[in-house]
């Protein structure tokens, strides 16, 4: 009995995760005007299997808000040095007041050892963006990718934001490239796109509750 017991619970748990997950056609959401894009341009785009979007700044996807669990996307930027910042944002108030978890594509594989833990950083704007954190708190908020893509092409992110921790896996790998406990006390919030500089590629993004 209590095996039949562990198991039924087991089958349960199954259903209820699988209820929790959320796939998001991005291009289709673009079309329903589903996205909130700040007067931001936002266009289509096909390569290959990744059917999403492109764009710069903060894009919030309308109508969801995000507490804890698990935001996967697959990122492309530019190789191009200081030219390209692309990543996710959570809770968000507004543009202005939000978490971001980005990355820096053109420092993934650079030979300047400072530059490559420059890769991937969290920021809790405005309280905490990357200069305050890299001058007060340096190496903590900003990591190496391990393993690095190339600057140029799609890697896929995980991002598993807690109630005070944040962990981010590139590329499916099972040691995070940054754990980081969160910089402020807002529970939940918007989320979307964030990109910086030069336009930004995003595909198959899942949230998972």
């Amino acid at each position: 009995m209590n095996k039949q017991l562990f198991m039924a619970t087991l089958l349960l748990t199954s259903l209820t995760s699988y209820a929790q997950k959320q796939n998001f056609d991005l291009q289709q959401l673009l079309k329903e005007k589903k996205l909130i894009t700040n007067n931001r341009e936002v266009v289509p785009l096909t390569d290959g299997d990744k059917k999403g979007i492109s764009l710069s700044g903060v894009v919030w996807l309308k109508g969801i808000n995000f507490s804890t669990g698990t935001i996967e996307v697959d990122l492309r930027g530019k190789d191009e040095f200081q030219k390209s910042f692309i990543g996710i944002a959570f809770h968000g108030v507004d543009t202005i007041t939000t978490d971001v978890v980005y990355f820096r594509p053109f420092n993934f594989r650079a030979a300047d050892p400072v530059r490559k833990i420059h890769a991937v950083q969290y920021v809790s704007e405005p309280e905490f963006p990357w200069h305050k954190l890299r001058d007060e708190k340096n190496g903590m908020y900003e990591k190496a990718v391990d393993p690095a893509p190339k600057g140029s092409d799609w890697f896929h992110a995980k991002i598993v934001v807690g109630e005070k921790e944040i962990a981010v896996f590139v590329n499916n790998a099972s040691t995070p490239s940054l754990t980081v406990e969160k910089l402020n006390s807002r529970k939940d919030g918007l989320i979307g796109f964030w990109n910086g500089g030069l336009n930004g590629d995003f595909a198959n993004l899942t949230i998972t509750k």
